[in-house]
């Protein structure tokens, strides 16, 4: 009897634990996205609360490519940062928490992405950069979350030195030293968005609802 018990409760926990991770459909994940139906959006700088000074800029300058790429209009992001810059506005954490109906005014946007960086390490000897961020795209109108994913990537920067324990080192040092970071920020950023809703230029525009969402939390490692 007590072995039943055992084992229904261990049943339960595991169906438990299987069904906290089950995935939804993109049009219950992304609700918003698919009721306003934004066009454009205007990326603000990053906040970069991680130990890399250059991380703001890394993700900057990659931010726009996999969003135009999913059917939306990105407000160009270099003359974008001028105008912030402009208006003092250069600081996005002042933003995150309040109406957005300016960046509508100003800009013609109808969402706001905020990215903030809260991780960026990297390690020579173990040949990788562990990187983790938040994404956050907010209407400029209503206010509401229509996007929010938070990532992990361990991007491997490691190459085969042959058998050779200390020029394995070597190389390791080296690859990593040489390591063009924006490409961490670019394979951090396509990952996440390459569950993003469609946009109105996309070719899958209305019609991937029925598609399943990624995680809304997630650890990935890359390249694959």
């Amino acid at each position: 009897m007590k072995n039943s018990i055992y084992l229904l409760l261990v049943t339960t926990l595991i169906l438990s634990s299987c069904g906290s991770t089950n995935k939804v459909l993109k049009s219950s994940a992304y609700s918003g996205m698919y009721k306003e139906k934004p066009l454009s959006l205007l990326i603000m700088p990053p906040i970069n609360r991680s130990t890399n000074v250059e991380a703001k800029e890394f993700f900057h300058t990659t931010l726009n490519v996999p969003i135009a790429n999913a059917g939306y209009y990105v407000i160009p992001p270099f003359l974008s940062m001028e105008i912030l810059k402009r208006e003092s506005a250069y600081d996005a954490e002042m933003f995150i928490d309040r109406p957005l109906n300016v960046f509508a005014e100003i800009f013609g946007a109808d969402m706001a992405l905020f990215t903030i960086i809260t991780k960026w390490d990297k390690s020579s000897l173990a040949s990788k950069v562990i990187v983790e961020v938040e994404y956050i795209i907010k209407s400029t109108t209503s206010g509401e979350v229509l996007y929010n994913r938070k990532g992990t990537v361990t991007y491997n920067t490691s190459v085969s030195a042959g058998n050779s324990a200390l020029l394995s080192i070597l190389a390791s040092v080296a690859n990593t030293a040489a390591t063009k970071y924006v490409d961490v920020a670019r394979a951090a950023n396509n990952y996440t968005f390459s569950d993003l809703p469609a946009g109105m230029y996309g070719p899958q525009y209305g019609l991937d609802g029925g598609n399943t969402a990624g995680f809304k939390v997630f650890k990935v490692r890359l390249p694959k």
